[in-house]
């Protein structure tokens, strides 16, 4: 392994085949290593700080910004406190409610550190000690390898023996990232930290105002942000809950800005954003908007209505499953703002016209054009194959992802993999997966209700049988014993049974050998010794399709890198999950029909929206305040009132919730969490004309906790007491 990369001061051969020749502010999710390539445009942009101070992972600012796994938060205490999006703690918040202690409903705000809540043993911060590129290694290793299969067997290897070395020292967690389709392989080191506590959460009514009607909208006035603490052990290492453990202490933490922020300021981010497929192939596009995106929106809705009759019955279920209720209906939104979006721009014949514009410039280089454009087909074959079941597994994919089914195929896969030697399990079980395992078996019955999840097996048993012949599985017949809403309605029944809605039940068959789940009598388990066998033939073929692609996407991408740089356009790899920096600038936009949508909202704004009923019940406290005019001494001198949200150019997806938006001088200025409706689709085509991202202005956080749902004693820990 090379040394690790905290400060960036020199790019690899490979980060440079991705640097762009002229940076664009906005658009573009750029890996650390590419910093010193854009200094020259942040600084044109705005950026006051010196490019090296930026370049430097392990300080400020950029040492204080954290992955939760999901979304992005940022310390801003010495004592381990961390800013994130309401949305990002709502698990945390939903885990620790009743039908008689909603959270939710009521907010949260632990006076003292000892009335701090357990976000849940799932609940992870990583904070980034190191980066290490491993290209070299990992390429050899595929490079050796035979075929599809014997490559993605290869990686695996290499990958599990990289982090291994990796997280030798205790409480590290590593992750291998693959950029560019394979150009470059980079190894992140994140310390672990594995007690992470709910500290304050506003009202829903503040925290989700608006909740789906506005989601994805503009104008928008959601208060969406919440606070966690970070514990250790007294050593300062990570540890599991418990009374013992301190607060962590971070070498970092970000400053609130003490200067007002205004239209045209420089604000950057930095965040792990989730997954973008701007480089994506144009057969690839058109699957997911002809296919992918209308079908799960469907299924998703019909998921909704489902818990939502039974949650009008049953107060269990409207708390136990809010939290997975909300991701499907952003998921849903998303797909559905990202198809509309895909038809106004006319999307799927601008991806074919770009990809046919490579196909070109690669023919015009002849014999050096070859080898990509057969990776270019390789690509294309491989996308059929997987078309050719994707109904088959969407279905087995969704019977295996929550309830009690997708549990016993888990633990008897663990049952599996145990036997082997660890180094030879697959990823995601092994030693250092157990913990993980545990907390989501011991979180469960927090979001499981029996009769809700037999409904929605019997949704997707359902969807089941009306497959194609060519796509039904025999072992899946054969556990049904029949094919019609009898033999599905006799199989639930028989579910009904199972042992696994009890922690002590999950927890002792995780300990239990093959042969145990294999002479069991339980229903459930039933269901996953009978359809292992087929599950593991899904998982090689694709597997096999996953290897192939592992040479021909990086031949290929390099290739459409290369035609990028020649017409000057930006080049930066696909967000991954990992570490990325963006910048711009605070600014409107103007709307498809003419509508100038100016950047800020205003607290009075909140008022005129509110009805009394949810999404738009705000509190009596807030509008009281609204009414009297108590600003807190927080009110812009240019608005003449508090300002709640604003618009910015910057480039985010999914993974940046939290993010903290900075300002030129590196100080938080508020919280990344939304884009507006005209930039869901740039997940695939980015368009900056219209591309804005939605943040809560850090006067409103302060605001709320000054004057709505007061918590005193956390302003006075950030530095920012309430203002007499």
């Amino acid at each position: 392994m090379r040394s690790p990369v905290l400060a960036v001061a020199v790019l690899s051969a490979a980060v440079g085949a991705l640097s762009p020749p002229a940076a664009r502010a906005a658009e573009g999710m750029w890996v650390p290593q590419q910093l010193p390539e854009i200094a020259g445009p942040l600084k044109t942009a705005g950026l006051k700080l010196p490019a090296k101070q930026l370049a430097d992972l392990s300080g400020d600012p950029l040492g204080a910004v954290v992955s939760l796994g999901g979304c992005t938060g940022s310390f801003v205490s010495p004592q381990g406190l961390l800013a994130t999006n309401h949305h990002c703690a709502y698990g945390a918040i939903q885990l620790n409610s009743t039908p008689q202690k909603n959270l939710i409903v009521d907010g949260f705000n632990a006076a003292t550190q000892a009335q701090e809540l357990s976000a849940g043993p799932g609940a992870r911060i990583f904070v980034l000690d190191r980066i290490d590129d491993v290209t070299a290694q990992v390429r050899q290793a595929i490079g050796e390898a035979r075929d599809g299969l014997a490559r993605s067997q290869a990686y695996d290897a290499i990958e599990k023996r990289l982090i291994a070395d990796c997280e030798r020292g205790e409480g590290y967690r590593c992750r291998l990232y693959s950029f560019a389709g394979g150009s470059t392989y980079r190894l992140f080191r994140n310390l672990e930290i594995r007690d992470v506590r709910l500290v304050y959460a506003p009202p829903a009514s503040v925290g989700n105002y608006g909740g789906e009607v506005d989601n994805w909208m503009w104008p928008r006035h959601t208060g969406d942000f919440s606070f966690y603490r970070a514990y250790v052990g007294r050593d300062g290492r990570p540890a599991a809950y418990s009374s013992d453990n301190v607060p962590y202490r971070p070498k970092q933490w970000l400053k609130f800005a003490d200067k007002p922020l205004a239209a045209g300021d420089f604000v950057m981010v930095a965040g792990y954003p989730g997954s973008t497929n701007r480089y994506a192939l144009a057969d690839e596009f058109e699957q997911t908007v002809d296919w992918t995106y209308p079908t799960l929106s469907r299924h998703y809705k019909a998921m909704v209505a489902l818990v939502d009759a039974e949650g009008r019955k049953n107060p269990d279920v409207a708390v136990k499953y809010a939290s997975i209720v909300r991701s499907w209906e952003n998921v849903l939104k998303n797909y559905d703002g990202q198809l509309e979006g895909f038809e106004r721009m006319g999307a799927i014949a601008i991806k074919r016209k770009q990809e046919e514009a490579v196909e070109m410039f690669l023919r015009k280089r002849g014999r050096n054009g070859e080898g990509p454009l057969q990776a270019y087909q390789t690509l294309r074959a491989l996308n059929t194959q997987a078309t050719a079941t994707r109904e088959r597994d969407q279905v087995l994919g969704q019977l295996g992802r929550n309830g009690v089914l997708a549990t016993a195929v888990q633990l008897y896969r663990l049952s599996i993999e145990r036997a082997r030697p660890d180094a030879d399990r697959e990823p995601g079980f092994q030693q250092r997966d157990y913990a993980r395992i545990e907390g989501d078996l011991r979180q469960m019955e927090r979001r499981y209700v029996p009769s809700m999840d037999r409904e929605l097996t019997r949704y997707w048993l359902q969807q089941y049988l009306r497959l194609p012949k060519e796509q039904r599985l025999k072992p899946l017949d054969a556990w049904l014993k029949g094919g019609d809403d009898k033999a599905i309605a006799a199989a639930l029944k028989a579910l009904a049974a199972t042992k696994l809605g009890s922690t002590e039940e999950r927890l002792r068959w995780m300990k239990a050998d093959r042969k145990a789940f294999e002479t069991s009598k339980d229903p459930a388990i039933r269901y996953a010794v009978a359809m292992m066998p087929t599950l593991l033939q899904v998982e090689e073929a694709r597997k096999a399709r996953a290897g192939d692609n592992l040479v021909a996407r990086p031949h290929y991408l390099q290739a459409v890198a290369d035609y990028k740089k020649s017409r000057g356009e930006a080049v930066y790899p696909d967000a991954n999950g990992s570490l990325r920096i963006t910048f711009g600038t605070v600014t409107g936009y103007t709307t498809r029909d003419g509508a100038r949508q100016k950047p800020f909202t205003l607290l009075e704004e909140v008022a005129a929206k509110a009805t009394g009923q949810e999404p738009f019940d705000a509190p009596p406290a807030l509008l009281e305040a609204i009414r009297a005019k108590r600003y807190g001494g927080l009110a812009d001198r240019k608005l003449g009132t508090v300002p709640v949200n604003f618009l910015s150019d910057l480039d985010i997806t999914g993974g940046n919730s939290g993010s903290p938006v900075l300002n030129a001088e590196g100080k938080l200025v508020g919280l990344a969490f939304d884009g507006n409706w005209e930039s869901v689709s740039s997940n695939w085509i980015y368009d900056g004309s219209v591309n804005r991202m939605i943040s809560v202005d850090q006067r409103y956080m302060r605001w709320i906790m000054q004057e709505v749902f007061p918590a005193p004693q956390l302003l006075q820990e950030l530095g920012v007491p309430a203002k007499k």
